[in-house]
């Protein structure tokens, strides 16, 4: 039954068959569990958190048992640096939040949709990345480079006043729409004649715009792990699905973490030069995990010797 799973062109059924998988989650999640609409503390945060990471372990064996414990690390591998990768995101996202004054009752929905976007907007950069990768081999130096780049920018450069309301998203939408204040759970209302959108829309759209740009960042990053397309694209989905949860203990603690950015800078250049060298340097898997786990743990404990 799973002849060719771990081969490079997986069966289309594997593909149709995790997508039905990923919308099965998606719907259970927004009309059974979460169906009425009500702030999330912390303890539901924490138990959501853990429950989609076990979820993603069960298919990280699922990958263990049926392809090996080398494209079961990839996975894993991968998981851990876009789950790492996208705390960075989460302090945006809080900070679009704080900025448009979004009550805490309606900031699961902004992030459902929100994640929602970023399901389809990583499958499709993940295709565009993996046929460019079978195409021009000398994209695999581009990745690196931009991978270095943006580390190193990340490292030294200052922390910079973000206003969400400023940004040229927001300009663009009142261009076109009239904007309402209202404290609802809507996007969308009829103004006269006029469709309307509130602030909680606005919202919405630039946050699935800063998960475009980071997914610049992470995308290439999981590349340098494995170009298998699948393990790129599952990897990517399951460390996605748990951020809603991710970013209500975040919020509670975003105080806390704050060498963690400078851990992620290290980790994005060292995927970097992995790819850049990648003629003449070859780690194991389990080096490079061992790297990124050792840069995270550091990270983290650095931080709450500073708190």
């Amino acid at each position: 039954m799973f002849d060719g799973l771990c081969s490079t062109n997986h069966p289309w059924w594997l593909w149709c068959a995790f997508i039905l998988l990923i919308l099965a989650f998606i719907i259970l999640d927004l009309k059974v569990f979460h169906k009425k609409t009500h702030a999330v503390g912390l303890k539901e945060a924490l138990l959501w958190a853990g429950v989609w990471f076990g979820v993603s372990m069960l298919f990280n064996l699922w990958i263990f048992l049926q392809c090996g414990a080398e494209t079961g690390l990839q996975f894993f591998t991968g998981y851990i640096i876009e789950k790492s990768l996208s705390v960075d995101n989460l302090f945006v996202i809080l900070l679009i939040f704080t900025s448009f004054g979004i009550n805490v009752r309606y900031q699961h929905r902004v992030l459902f949709w929100g994640i929602l976007g970023a399901l389809v907007m990583r499958g499709l950069l993940i295709g565009i990345g993996a046929a460019l990768i079978v195409r021009f081999t000398w994209m695999f130096y581009v990745f690196g480079a931009f991978l270095v780049w943006t580390g190193m920018k990340m490292f030294f450069e200052k922390e910079q006043e973000f206003d969400p309301k400023d940004s040229k998203v927001v300009a663009l939408l009142r261009r076109f729409f009239p904007v309402s204040h209202e404290t609802s759970e809507r996007f969308f209302f009829r103004d006269g004649n006029r469709v309307a959108i509130t602030v909680l829309f606005v919202a919405l759209v630039v946050v699935e715009f800063t998960d475009l740009v980071f997914a610049f960042d992470s995308i290439p990053a999981i590349f340098a792990i494995t170009t298998d397309p699948f393990i790129v694209f599952t990897s990517n989905i399951f460390a996605i699905l748990g951020l809603r949860s991710l970013y209500f203990v975040i919020a509670k603690a975003h105080d806390t973490f704050t060498h963690l950015k400078t851990g992620l800078a290290v980790i994005l250049v060292f995927i970097g030069a992995k790819l850049l060298l990648k003629d003449v340097w070859h780690p194991s898997i389990f080096f490079a995990l061992g790297v990124v786990l050792a840069i995270l743990t550091l990270s983290v404990l650095f931080s709450l010797r500073k708190r």
